[in-house]
């Protein structure tokens, strides 16, 4: 209720003080964090399909005067988010399927041609909206103004202040039901019309039980307004309770004047459930504004990750596979983090995109690049599959045998070829190398009586291996053993129908041996190696070129392997036990996988040992 009269109380500025009081407490619960206000809809927006937020914008766009901005904003960013993600799924694939970023050429949209017409619908319609809205607050000024000199006359009419009340009630309806006025002249409005107010109180003689019954229904009003105000301490919106402590202000502040013991204290109960809802509002947006600090400071590092490739160390197909798997989780755990600063959001996404564009065009470069190389590389292979087939008819044995393993010793130079013909072009050239070896070893068929005395000496280590006893000297064992093994492997050639028999037995007494006296694993796979050269050489050296190669391709793949755990243990950490567990077994895998890797590089030297003596 508004106040309307004036006793013989000497407070003539009551509803004045109110009024500034209530102008402060409105003046200072507004925040710049307001700029920030997020709708309840805009999670529920980012679920959306293109076109379904391009049905809600038309919704908007027929009705855009009971629409708000952070409405159409959110829809807007939740399209273009998903606009976006398109395409880059789309240049993606491009660059998966062989083609460059450059090349790269997005296929027209038409969601967002008709996204974009709507849009400029709904922006032409707020602006006609704001246009009107300017307009008519200056109408409404103009109308104060008015009401303001109408008061003036009243206050300085000749007449009974008393005959004037109604028309003074009159004027009091009339400024309360025009609302808003331009921002800037609202303060010295209101101090003029309060002015006016309050000299006509002066002049206005009433009687002190009217004026306690004024009194009496305005406080009804001011502690009904602070209730609401306390119940807002409670609305899980923070942001809604903010808006709604607005309007109770507005309401108070047009509220007149309590009895004058009592002002103070209804005004501080006000004051107080204001200052809980405003604390609320601010720490809201303070922890909001302290999230996207972090969430910049996450992208950051992700952005720094990237930007910190050394792509000198990117020399294989394994490692930029490894390497994109990293970026690809990197991305993934891009899009899990919230916002980032509304002026920095833009930026560090345009930081993030830069720094995924250039690792996928130096990727894309590198495999053009290695596609070259293998090209060449399977020319060079191919010349030299010519010169071994040209070979392989040849009876020149020895001159036309240096040739070849001089031509498998090439190959191995020769850097690797694309998979789709690394099978087949191997297979031409062995099949030649193996095609002459054969020949060679018909006619060489002289060499059979050597191999029978040979059957004879390797028989006679199987005698000396299985007289050693139980309770022989451990370390004069072994060194009997290791002995043994040496003059087994300086031995040549057996015959082929007991070449496998004879070695199965001198591999199992070998085993037990080792068995027995503890030998080291390593050690022990490595000596049987070493006795089973021969045997694989069978007199042929290119079975130890194939023997190799396919040592140094198990090889290859043993280090990817290894280095995708190595790339796991940075992705993991043992803080709950789980983690322990999963880190433990990784680091198992990973010293079990070097161990093997160097075993079989000790073979791989043990063949190229052999392969020399053989020169």
């Amino acid at each position: 209720m508004t106040d309307t009269h004036d006793t013989n109380l000497p407070e003539k500025q009551v509803e004045l003080e109110e009024g500034k009081q209530a102008a402060e407490v409105s003046a200072t619960t507004e925040t710049p964090a307001e700029e920030k206000t997020q709708e309840k809809t805009a999670e529920s927006d980012h679920k959306l399909s293109k076109a379904e937020i391009l049905d809600k914008l038309k919704g908007i766009a027929s009705d855009v005067e009971n629409a708000s901005k952070a409405d159409i904003d959110s829809l807007k960013q939740a399209f273009y988010k998903l606009h976006n993600a398109e395409q880059e799924a789309a240049k993606q694939q491009h660059v998966d399927n062989g083609g460059s970023i450059e090349e790269f050429v997005p296929q027209p949209d038409a969601t967002e041609e008709e996204f974009k017409k709507v849009m400029s619908v709904i922006k032409e319609k707020r602006n006609e909206l704001a246009a009107e809205l300017e307009k008519q607050k200056e109408m409404n000024y103009q109308v104060k103004l008015s009401i303001i000199e109408e008061l003036k006359d009243l206050v300085e009419s000749p007449d009974d202040a008393n005959k004037n009340f109604t028309e003074f009630k009159k004027l009091q309806q009339q400024w309360n039901e025009v609302t808003l006025v331009p921002q800037a002249k609202v303060n010295e409005l209101w101090k003029n019309y309060q002015l006016y107010v309050e000299k006509f109180y002066d002049l206005l003689k009433l009687n002190n039980e009217f004026r306690e019954y004024d009194f009496k229904k305005n406080l009804e009003i001011k502690t009904h307004l602070c209730e609401a105000a306390e119940k807002l301490a409670e609305e899980p919106d923070v942001v809604s309770a903010f808006h709604q402590l607005q309007k109770l202000h507005a309401e108070f502040r047009d509220t007149g004047p309590v009895a004058k013991e009592l002002r103070e204290e209804i005004w501080a109960r006000f004051k107080a459930a204001s200052t809980v809802v405003n604390r609320r509002h601010q720490q809201h947006f303070e922890a909001q504004k302290e999230a996207e600090r972090n969430n910049l400071d996450q992208k950051t590092v992700i952005c720094e990750i990237i930007e910190g490739i050394d792509y000198s160390e990117l020399t294989t197909f394994a490692a930029w596979d490894n390497k994109t798997q990293e970026v690809i989780a990197l991305q993934s755990k891009w899009k899990t983090i919230g916002y980032a600063p509304q002026k920095m959001n833009v930026k560090i996404f345009e930081r993030f995109r830069k720094a995924c564009d250039e690792f996928f065009h130096k990727k894309s470069d590198f495999f053009k690049q290695l596609k070259e190389n293998m090209n060449e590389n399977l020319e060079k292979k191919r010349a030299l599959c010519e010169k071994a087939e040209s070979l392989k008819d040849s009876t020149d044995w020895k001159a036309t045998a240096e040739i070849l393993a001089k031509l498998q010793k090439e190959w191995k130079t020769i850097g690797p070829v694309a998979k789709k013909h690394s099978d087949a072009i191997w297979k031409r050239f062995i099949t030649a190398c193996d095609y002459f070896f054969e020949q060679k070893n018909k006619a060489t068929s002289s060499q059979r009586s050597l191999e029978q005395e040979n059957l004879e000496k390797k028989k006679a280590i199987l005698e000396k291996l299985a007289a050693i006893g139980e309770d022989a000297d451990a370390e004069e064992a072994v060194q009997q053993v290791r002995d043994l093994m040496k003059e087994w492997n300086g031995i040549g050639y057996v015959p082929i129908k007991d070449k496998d028999k004879i070695y199965k037995q001198y591999r199992a007494l070998i085993d037990n041996l080792f068995e027995r006296f503890n030998l080291n694993a390593s050690n022990k796979k490595l000596s049987n190696f070493k006795s089973s050269i021969s045997t694989i050489q069978d007199g042929n050296p290119q079975t130890l070129y194939r023997e190799r190669e396919k040592l140094v391709r198990v090889a290859e793949n043993m280090k990817n392997e290894l280095l995708t755990y190595e790339n796991n243990l940075g992705f993991l950490n043992a803080s709950s036990k789980k983690g322990n567990s999963l880190l433990t077994e990784l680091n198992r895998k990973v010293e079990k996988l070097k161990g093997d890797i160097e075993l079989i590089k000790q073979k791989i030297k043990v063949i190229d040992d052999s392969l020399k003596g053989n020169e």
